[in-house]
Formats: C-alpha cells, sequence, structure tokens
C-alpha cells in the first residue's frame, strides 16, 4: 500500500471523532487493550506525562514536551487532531513520524485492526506507542483525545498526570455540567501518582480532590502558585499553560531539569516542536491572525486578545462543526466586525448559511462563501493595510489556510 493508500483506509474505513462526531466515540478500552497486547505493550517501555483538560492541553504538552528537549532528552510527543498533516499527531524532538513507519504499522497489523475493528483513534494511538518503543524515547508527552476516562491515550501509568482546566464541551460525551465533565477528565488521574490541576475552579475542585485521595495521589492546582516566565507562543491566555507546564515539568523527578532549560524550552516551543494555529501571525498588513480556540472558554480568551490589536475595521472568517452550541459561542464575537461565513471541508461542518443565519441573530453580518480559502481571499481584499483579519471558529477552520 502506498502512504496515500493507507491514510485513505484509515480515514474511510474506521470511524474518526473529528469526521464524523458521536458515533466514532467508544465507551471502553477493550480494543486499545487489545491492540497493545498485539504489539506486546509498547507504552511500557518509556516514561510518560499524560496532558488533560478541555482547553490548553495541545500547548501545554508542546510546552512539556520543548523543555524536555532543552534538557538533553528525547521526547516524544502524541497530540491530536492534526492541522496539516496525519504524521504531526507522532512527533520525537519535533520531528514529525515517517510515512514508510506508517505504511509499516498498517500494513503489518491491517488483518487484526480489522478483525478487531478499531476506531481511526484507537489504531493512532497504538502506533504511537509502537514509534516510540521503537525509537527509544526517553520520554513521551501523551495529550488525551477526549474526555480522559475512556479515552484510548488512558492505558498509561505516567509520571504525573496533567489536566489543565474544564469547560463545556463535547458535552454529548462527557456530561451536560462541570463537575460532570470533571469526572470524565478525573480518569486519568492514576495511583500514587502527583497529578497537576491547571485552574482552580469552585465547581470542579472537589471532583478532583476526591479522586486524587481516591487513588492516593498528591495533588497541586498550578494556578495557587502562579510562574512567571517568557514564551514564544502568542497569546495572553498562553500564561496559564505556562503556570501548569512548569508546575507538572517540577513533578517529575527523575528527570535533570535546569531553571535555564525551563527558560529556553518556554521559548523555543515553536522551534523544537513545530506547534501551529495558536495565535499565529501569517501576515502583515493587513494583519492575519489565525486561532484554534472553537470553545466558550477558549474563544473568550482569544476574543480578549484580539481586543488589544489596533486596526481600523475588524474581519472575521468564521466557520464552525455541527455539535458546537453556538448559543454559547457567538455572543462573545465583536459585532462591529465584518463577517466572512464558511464551512469546514469535513462531513461535519456546520453550513455557512445555517452559521449565518444563527450569527444574524446576534447581530453579527457578512457574507456566505463556499471555502474557507475563499473567504479569506475576499477578507484580503476588503481589507485595508490598516485592518485585521481574524480567522477562527474550528481547528479545521485554522488548517484549510495554513
Amino acid at each position: 500500500m502506498t502512504y496515500q493508500e493507507v491514510l485513505d483506509w484509515m480515514f474511510a474505513q474506521l470511524p474518526m471523532y473529528q469526521r464524523q462526531g458521536q458515533t466514532a466515540f467508544k465507551k471502553d478500552l477493550t480494543n486499545i487493550i487489545a491492540l497493545c497486547e498485539e504489539l506486546k505493550n509498547p507504552h511500557k517501555k518509556f516514561k510518560t506525562i499524560h496532558v488533560g483538560g478541555t482547553n490548553g492541553k495541545g500547548s501545554t504538552s508542546h510546552m512539556l514536551a520543548s523543555i524536555l528537549q532543552e534538557a538533553g532528552y528525547k521526547v516524544g510527543l502524541y497530540t491530536s487532531p492534526h492541522l496539516k498533516n496525519f504524521t504531526e499527531r507522532i512527533r520525537i524532538n519535533g520531528e514529525e513520524i515517517s510515512r514508510d513507519a506508517v505504511i509499516d504499522f498498517i500494513v503489518n497489523n491491517k488483518a487484526f485492526l480489522e478483525n478487531q475493528g478499531l476506531s481511526f483513534f484507537e489504531m493512532t494511538v497504538g502506533l504511537a506507542f509502537e514509534e516510540f518503543a521503537n525509537q527509544k524515547v526517553d520520554i513521551a508527552i501523551i495529550e488525551v483525545g477526549l474526555g480522559g476516562r475512556l479515552d484510548s491515550t488512558n492505558i498509561i501509568t505516567p509520571e504525573v498526570s496533567v489536566i489543565t482546566n474544564i469547560g463545556l464541551d463535547h458535552t454529548q460525551f462527557l456530561g451536560e455540567t462541570l463537575p460532570e465533565i470533571a469526572f470524565e477528565k478525573a480518569g486519568i488521574i492514576k495511583q500514587n501518582t502527583p497529578v497537576v490541576i491547571g485552574e482552580r475552579q469552585k465547581e470542579t475542585e472537589n471532583v478532583f480532590i476526591a479522586k486524587a485521595e481516591d487513588c492516593k495521589a498528591p495533588i497541586i492546582f498550578a494556578s495557587d502558585n502562579p510562574k512567571n516566565y517568557s514564551t514564544d507562543l502568542l497569546g495572553d491566555y498562553q500564561k496559564h499553560n505556562v503556570t501548569t507546564a512548569v508546575t507538572a515539568i517540577q513533578q517529575v523527578k527523575e528527570y535533570t531539569i535546569s531553571e535555564e532549560n525551563i527558560k529556553n524550552g518556554l521559548l523555543n516551543v515553536v522551534k523544537n516542536t513545530n506547534l501551529k494555529g495558536r495565535w499565529q501571525v501569517l501576515q502583515d498588513n493587513p494583519k492575519v491572525i489565525c486561532d484554534t480556540a472553537h470553545n466558550k472558554e477558549g474563544l473568550f480568551y482569544t476574543l480578549e486578545q484580539l481586543k488589544k490589536e489596533s486596526y481600523k475595521q475588524l474581519h472575521i472568517v468564521l466557520g464552525v462543526v455541527s455539535d458546537k452550541d453556538l448559543s454559547e459561542i457567538l455572543p462573545m464575537f465583536p459585532k462591529n466586525a465584518m463577517y466572512y461565513f464558511c464551512k469546514p471541508n469535513i462531513p461535519r461542518g456546520l453550513s455557512a448559511d445555517e452559521l449565518k443565519e444563527q450569527a444574524n441573530e446576534f447581530n453579527l453580518v457578512g457574507e456566505v462563501f463556499d471555502s474557507v480559502s475563499q473567504a479569506l481571499e475576499k477578507a484580503k481584499a476588503n481589507a485595508s493595510e490598516e485592518g485585521i483579519i481574524y480567522v477562527g471558529g474550528s481547528t479545521f477552520v485554522v488548517a484549510e489556510i495554513l
């Protein structure tokens, strides 16, 4: 099989949450356990840090990886979803997994994957574990895909568990309230393993404290002791992730990590790990900014950041997925902007016409476009040099313009 044939098979034959939504969500860990047994349990051959939460878990994971790389370690990084290329999900010291390794994994295990009926996400987690074991990483940062308790990554025993924060996202799977969602996220807390909670939230802190006590896990709320470091990741909201990452790295006792490693790691996240799409400035005159924030909590920080920019006119290229509660997020967007409504090019993208209709109810006015790229081209044509164009609403919208 060619690389493209392998990807087509993975995407088309087996459920993929990003494309299909709810039907791809598995409610137990039996498949990933079976796959890892078939692979001779690669996840037990290297140390890990497990990172969950609603917002910031991607940036925090990249920060942790960058700090450990600065300290001279060989660091695996597993994140999801990808923006442009599937191989972005699995990196070692910033280098993406080779296409040949992806092909070999699928070809060698295809019969088992088919017979077991593994989901796209489950087989990708297995691939990551095998790659990290084969390449003999010193430690791997493993980002939770969805939730925690039932997430395919949750068969590892990490050095430290990290939960960044809790917001109302993926409520169709994780629960309708913050404590219900926190219960699912708290599922990554392990016996006698330190857990760092990024932000103390009164609705959820008792859920974490109870679970930590049950697991005899030392618990630290990072926000109780903010850390003041600079980072190359733009956006004021990154200060929360910096505090979480530094607090977490301080719990990893078996590794030698200096203050200099922490400083340099945070200043070189993009260079060390190739992170994209977090308050990324794509051009100047007019300034074009994209950000992958896509739920109420994430968008709050991003839109607050947007208010700090100076511009003559604001243009917003906006697209969302169909399972978002738009009554939660649309009121947050500025009414004095020109909107360019579009649909991300995935099956569960919300139609641009429907987005426009709902946006109009909140006095957000603009035109509909057939694609994200068309919407951005029109925004660039309309914007003066003193204008600003913001592109966002969904990870998949950002992916199409990077």
